[in-house]
């Protein structure tokens, strides 16, 4: 069997003792060394430590600072952030204003295109037709009342559906479209009648020639309107002019003059009053009686209506002073007295001499070209006043609104929004003027 005991070395008691020993008393004197060492680092920890504690105070102090400064930065930049958002909402508000005036100022350009190009139509054809009727006075007169049918079958009908339209037609019942259809009558259907040649005489060289300066009628070339009560008023005195004095043997042509070497006064007026009578009656029928509601109520205006609110010119002043029941009857009575005075000077005077005939229609003329020149200066005169008080407007408030304090943009009176409408270069919004109330 074995023995338990653990078996003894072979070597001496002392062969491992000694060397231990050595090595406890090297362990003793290490221990030393290291207790000094345990001093300094105490002293070096302590010295670090403090450092640390006044690194971490100082530390705390740059940290409150800079909180603090970094609370200030954001404050600022919310203000900043507020005041960058305040100009964008002002911008992106002008920026809408802006497009919605371009928007405007589009439309209106568009607009202002169309009617620019229906106004260089209507000058275009204006010129031309005083330029051919002057070549045809001199060279072929006999070809005046051809010029003058073919301008009213397109300029009459072109009125019509624009005062249609506009629900002005009731003026188309005046006496000078009543006149101008039997001008047509008597040059295409009845040449050969003298009491139809007379009547169309007197009217043409009366009420419709004298309407031109009663009127107030104007050569302005770009405003078809104008042109059309131009051409109604001064072309049949005109082509009868030239049918009674400048046609080559207008007797061939026109059978009734063969017949009038001289106008009888007596006959001459009765005649004519009585196609002014007819045609006064059918007036006072079919407008004073039969739509009288209409007109009373606003819905239809007519010339009488017209003159009668006219509290500016001297027929309205004339007529409010007279009772209602007599203004219809006075209106018409003074219509007859008128028509009746301006044929004197053509029945006495015109129809026997070329050379009066010739400056009387020089002198009606004259007054269009008068008054044409009247309204481009004085219109378009005001209307560039406009402007430029519309600007002085808008500089004004710009500078009100920067003296305030106020940055927002604005679009001034010069530059008018949609509420307060865009500028048109024609009346056709308007009612007629004055001067194209024509009941001769």
């Amino acid at each position: 069997m074995s023995d338990p005991r653990p078996p003894t070395p072979p070597y001496g008691k002392n062969y491992f003792s000694a060397p231990f020993e050595r090595f406890r008393d090297e362990a003793v004197d290490w221990a030393g060394a290291f207790t000094l060492l345990d001093t300094v680092e105490t002293y070096f920890d302590s010295r670090v430590d403090l450092i640390q504690r006044k690194l971490q105070k100082h530390s705390d102090r740059l940290k409150v600072k800079a909180e603090s400064k970094l609370k200030d930065l954001k404050i600022k930049d919310l203000a900043g952030d507020a005041l960058a958002e305040n100009i964008e909402r002002e911008f992106k508000g002008f920026k809408l204003k802006l497009e919605t005036r371009m928007t405007s100022l589009s439309r209106s350009w568009q607009s202002a295109k169309v009617v620019r190009t229906r106004e260089k139509i209507s000058f275009f054809f204006g010129v031309m037709s005083l330029m051919f009727t002057t070549l045809m006075f001199g060279v072929a007169p006999q070809w005046i009342h051809v010029a003058y049918t073919v301008q009213g079958a397109w300029l009459l009908p072109q009125r019509a559906y624009t005062y249609k339209k506009r629900a002005w037609h009731y003026f188309l019942f005046d006496l000078c479209y009543y006149v101008n259809i039997l001008n047509f009558i008597f040059i295409w259907l009845f040449p050969s009648s003298a009491e139809l040649f007379i009547a169309c005489y007197c009217l043409s060289h009366g009420s419709l020639a004298s309407a031109v300066i009663t009127w107030r009628n104007s050569l302005v070339f770009h405003d078809m309107d104008k042109v059309t009560s131009l051409f109604i008023h001064i072309y049949p005195p005109l082509t009868f002019t030239v049918i009674r004095h400048f046609y080559p043997n207008a007797e061939a042509r026109f059978p009734a003059l063969a017949q009038l070497p001289h106008l009888q006064p007596i006959r001459s007026l009765l005649l004519s009053g009585v196609i002014y009578v007819t045609w006064q009656f059918l007036y006072w029928k079919f407008l004073m009686v039969d739509r009288r509601e209409k007109i009373e109520s606003g819905q239809r205006i007519t010339s009488f209506s017209w003159l009668l609110n006219d509290k500016r010119g001297a027929i309205g002043r004339v007529l409010s002073k007279i009772r209602p029941e007599y203004r219809e009857f006075a209106f018409m009575a003074g219509q007859l007295v008128y028509a009746i005075l301006t044929e004197i000077p053509a029945i006495f005077l015109l129809y026997d001499s070329s050379i009066w005939s010739g400056i009387f229609m020089v002198v009606i003329f004259g007054v269009s070209v008068w008054n044409g020149g009247g309204f481009y200066i004085e219109v378009f005169g005001r209307k560039f006043e406009r402007e430029l008080e519309a600007l002085r407007r808008e500089l004004e408030e710009s500078v009100s609104r920067s003296d305030s304090g106020h940055t927002t943009p604005t679009l001034g009176a010069g530059g008018s929004s949609d509420e307060e409408g865009s500028p048109t270069s024609t009346n056709s919004g308007e009612l007629p003027p004055l001067e194209e109330k024509k009941n001769s």
